[in-house]
């Protein structure tokens, strides 16, 4: 019968020390961008005088960055193959364009309008990453080139003119909440149950990576970074639902948000289609020499970029209740923003799912503590380039170091 042996713990206690060091300096990225996370939401709840973290601005904090964290996650991929989309804002407000058309003016049942407007922005990432991957054109230039070429067709195809008021089946995508099967009154115990669940899944899937490891000798990790690590992901989500369950309980944007974060997780560390876009990323010459058809990933990696930020054009609409021309603008620098703080690298081939997720909510967490304290749009936004431009010279500085 085998064992499974944490081996950090048979090593001397100097020696697991340097080990454990060893480990942070290698992975100071990773747990940087989480303590941020955690220190910048003291700060502002501090600074606030605890209205950050009410259950009625945490679900505002949810609502307000869902579309960005959808998109970041497909911003991601394409960022970690080596390549940029600067048309993800302009598409977002296309596709929330084209669906209050269909739904207001063309009687179009909503659902079919959301699935039609889903295939269009895989159809628009598609032909800009056809570009991309069988001509060579540089992503810059193409996504440039979508940026203005989609504000363009949002104004023509609203005629200038909002969009409104969309069906209340619609809106319940953002401005819905999961129903308290329990009901309970003045808390949603059913949504409760289900963050209890899915951080619960966290730390079993942590547990089982860990096990997988330990078995096949590739573990790194010290343990009590390890635990440490779980148990803050476990209470920061438990504490969250709990919050929120005493409000109206768990935004349905909220379960998307989870799922997707769940699916795009497993598909860049669990199957071989993730492992190759971050191996294209890496060096695309060996990559493609080692049998992997780097074009057609290249090209699906735009495709779902095109995709999700359809389904944020969806999300941002019904929470608008409107379609407006302006929708989307300056999307694209936050999402790329979001990208690389939570980690990802410049030359590509480095990022992790819930990296961009986290550097989503920092700046969401930022933008919103930030109108609490009544601070002007103009120094907010010297602010968040002042942390972008931060965390990408840490990046460099530490390749350089490693």
């Amino acid at each position: 019968m085998s064992h499974v042996v944490d081996s950090t713990a048979e090593k001397p206690a100097g020696e697991q020390a340097r080990a454990s060091w060893r480990f942070l300096k290698n992975h100071l990225r990773e747990y940087g961008i989480l303590f941020a996370l955690i220190a910048i939401m003291a700060f502002f709840q501090i600074a606030t005088g605890g209205i950050l973290l009410k259950p009625v601005n945490l679900t505002n904090l949810v609502l307000q960055n869902s579309y960005i964290v959808i998109m970041a996650i497909g911003m991601l991929l394409v960022i970690v193959a080596g390549h940029i989309d600067l048309s993800v804002g302009s598409v977002l407000g296309f596709t929330g364009a084209l669906a209050a058309v269909m739904i207001v003016n063309w009687d179009v049942h909503y659902l079919i309008a959301g699935a039609l407007c889903l295939v269009v922005g895989a159809l628009i990432g598609a032909a800009q990453g056809f570009w991309v991957a069988y001509f060579r054109i540089p992503s810059f230039i193409v996504t440039l080139a979508g940026m203005l070429v989609f504000k363009g067709l949002t104004l023509w195809l609203l005629a200038g003119q909002s969009v409104g008021p969309l069906p209340p089946q619609f809106q319940l995508i953002a401005s819905g909440f999961v129903p308290d099967l329990f009901a309970m009154e003045g808390f949603n115990l059913m949504s409760f149950l289900i963050g209890l669940a899915v951080a619960t899944g966290l730390v079993l899937l942590a547990l089982r990576t860990r096990v997988a490891q330990a078995k096949t000798g590739t573990l790194e990790e010290p343990f009590a970074f390890f635990a440490a690590k779980t148990a803050i992901i476990f209470i920061g989500i438990s504490w969250m639902s709990w919050l929120m369950a005493d409000f109206r309980g768990l935004p349905n944007v909220f379960i998307v948000m989870a799922l997707l974060i769940a699916v795009y997780s497993f598909v860049t560390s669990r199957t071989t289609t993730g492992r190759r876009i971050y191996a294209i990323g890496g060096n695309e010459k060996a990559a493609t020499l080692s049998g992997i058809n780097s074009k057609r990933l290249v090209f699906l990696t735009f495709a779902n970029m095109g995709m999700l930020a359809a389904l944020a054009g969806l999300v941002f609409a019904a929470r608008l209740n409107t379609a407006t021309p302006k929708a989307g603008a300056t999307f694209e620098l936050d999402v790329i923003a979001a990208v690389f703080i939570g980690g990802a690298s410049m030359a590509g081939g480095v990022g992790t799912v819930v990296g961009a997720v986290v550097g989503a909510f920092i700046m969401g967490v930022m933008n919103n503590g930030m109108s609490i304290l009544g601070i002007g749009i103009d120094y907010q936004q010297v602010i968040k380039g002042l942390v972008l431009l931060a965390a990408v010279i840490f990046d460099v500085m530490n390749k350089k170091k490693g």
